[in-house]
């Protein structure tokens, strides 16, 4: 009988579930169900379906308990971070949870930070600044008394949301908690002057547990639908981020890591959190990682751009894209992927043609025109925010790991190894579910600690180093970039 861990992970547009088994030559995964994760719109607001999202993860739980030859050892869920669920008195769920790109939040910090410092804030949680961040949100739902907040008993995060439809346990798991601007990022507890002034207190969240802690066992009716026994839950590093980069394959800590997907978060692992004028300035955030390694990283608009232009381009493949991106004139048109303008426009593409003619310069007209665009912005500031972590990094940074399904993008991770001037090493580009695996196993017993992990994770899985070219015109490209986008 082959022992698996049972891996679930949730992104904002797709999630599926996934069996990792430990062999003598390495680490072993296969996919047992994938499923997109649809926003809801309705009513003026966006919505996450928090009964499909559990009903495919019950789905993947019964095709995994009907394989004969496979036992579930535990099973571990990582999401995306931020949003929460409200649960009222009777344990049921208030209300379908909002979306984090839902607009009841814009422009909601400057009202919450008239009555809550902002260097305050940052100084008790290292968390950057968010239109969408939680306590912006849980400040927002309390003005206008909405989104169940004032029926809640407790708040409980997507992933623990999530947890505790499969087990009845409640539970608030570390590292996705630290992106909401509630935990104290130095003694990595919630921090009651944070809650105090959204009208909370610990005891509207779970037991608050840290990366490896069991949160409890499938309930009987969960054992029932799915033919599984009690197996064990444990609380992953819950927060996708942190579970990607528990699985960067690095031979030593002199890295920088860009988990590169929908969104791109580009840091360092610290011992301690770096909370100073200069990272509040930058808006850099302080989240919480696996073995007590705080993240030190920065948000930066990823994929999500041409996601949401190739709508426009359905009949267009996506080989032919590169292609036309790659005949097309070098640094063109430039854009700031992380412009306000660029969160969640009704048309992408006319987004960004926009911003190009606001900055008079010349605007993409063709699809391979947009492609070339948005990938070459996206590695210039890369390393716009590289150059601001080595002046922020206890140590050098040497090598930049691209993990997350960005890291199959070749032609992006040769450009970002041009802009940033040292070796880019590409993959896994199933950082995240390795990463949920590598804590169901240490938890188990099953490994010694994140460091031999990592070790193990560069020897089975298969890599791709990207060396820098063309340094004079990648440089010049830099400072054109820095001058069209200030």
């Amino acid at each position: 009988m082959k022992q698996c861990y049972f891996a679930v992970d949730l992104g904002a547009t797709s999630g599926r579930t996934i069996l990792g088994t430990f062999t003598p030559t390495g680490l072993e995964m296969e996919e047992v169900n994938r499923f997109p994760n649809r926003l809801i719109q309705t009513g003026g607001h966006f919505y996450w379906d928090i009964y499909e999202l559990y009903r495919n993860i019950v789905e993947g739980l019964k095709l995994a308990a009907a394989r004969e030859d496979t036992e579930i050892t535990s099973i571990g869920i990582d999401t995306w971070g931020v949003d929460f669920v409200c649960v009222g008195s009777d344990g049921a769920f208030l209300r379908q949870p909002y979306a984090y790109r839902d607009p009841h939040t814009e422009g909601a910090p400057e009202a919450y930070f008239a009555r809550v410092p902002r260097e305050k804030v940052y100084e008790l949680a290292g968390i950057r600044v968010l239109d969408f961040g939680r306590v912006v949100q849980l400040a927002t739902l309390r003005r206008d008394i909405a989104g169940g907040l004032a029926g809640a008993e407790k708040l409980l995060f997507i992933p623990d949301a999530l947890s505790y439809m499969l087990t009845g346990e409640m539970v608030t798991e570390y590292t996705i908690a630290t992106t909401a601007q509630l935990v104290n990022a130095a003694t990595r507890k919630l921090e009651p002057q944070l809650l105090k002034s959204l009208g909370l207190s610990e005891k509207h969240f779970g037991r608050f547990v840290y990366p490896g802690e069991q949160v409890g066992v499938l309930t009987a009716e969960v054992q029932q639908m799915t033919g599984l026994g009690a197996v064990p839950v444990i609380a992953v590093a819950g927060h996708d981020t942190a579970s990607a980069v528990a699985a960067v394959p690095a031979q030593n800590r002199n890295f920088a890591y860009l988990s590169s997907g929908t969104w791109s978060l580009m840091g360092v692992e610290t011992d301690a959190p770096v909370i100073n004028a200069e990272t509040e300035a930058l808006n850099f955030t302080n989240e919480g990682g696996v073995e007590g390694t705080i993240r030190l990283l920065k948000n930066i608009c990823g994929m999500w751009l041409l996601e949401r232009c190739r709508i426009h381009w359905p009949e267009v493949p996506y080989p032919q894209l590169i292609e036309e991106a790659s005949a097309s004139e070098a640094f063109r048109s430039l854009i700031n992927p992380d412009d306000a303008c660029f969160a969640n426009p009704a048309d992408m593409e006319q987004a960004i043609v926009s911003y190009c003619q606001e900055h008079t310069h010349p605007a993409p007209a063709t699809p391979g025109q947009l492609v070339r665009c948005i990938f070459e912005s996206l590695a210039l500031r890369y390393r716009q925010v590289l150059d601001n972590l080595r002046s922020l990094s206890p140590r050098p940074i040497d090598t930049l790991h691209v993990i997350g399904g960005g890291s199959r993008n070749e032609m992006l991770n040769q450009w970002t190894a041009n802009a940033v001037g040292i070796p880019v090493v590409a993959g896994p580009s199933e950082a995240t579910g390795i990463g949920n695996i590598m804590i169901q196993a240490l938890a188990a017993g099953a490994a010694k600690d994140i460091t031999s992990m990592r070790q193990l994770i560069s020897r089975s899985i298969p890599l791709k180093s990207y060396q820098p070219e063309g340094a004079e015109e990648w440089d010049a490209a830099y400072l054109h970039f820095k001058q069209v986008t200030k």
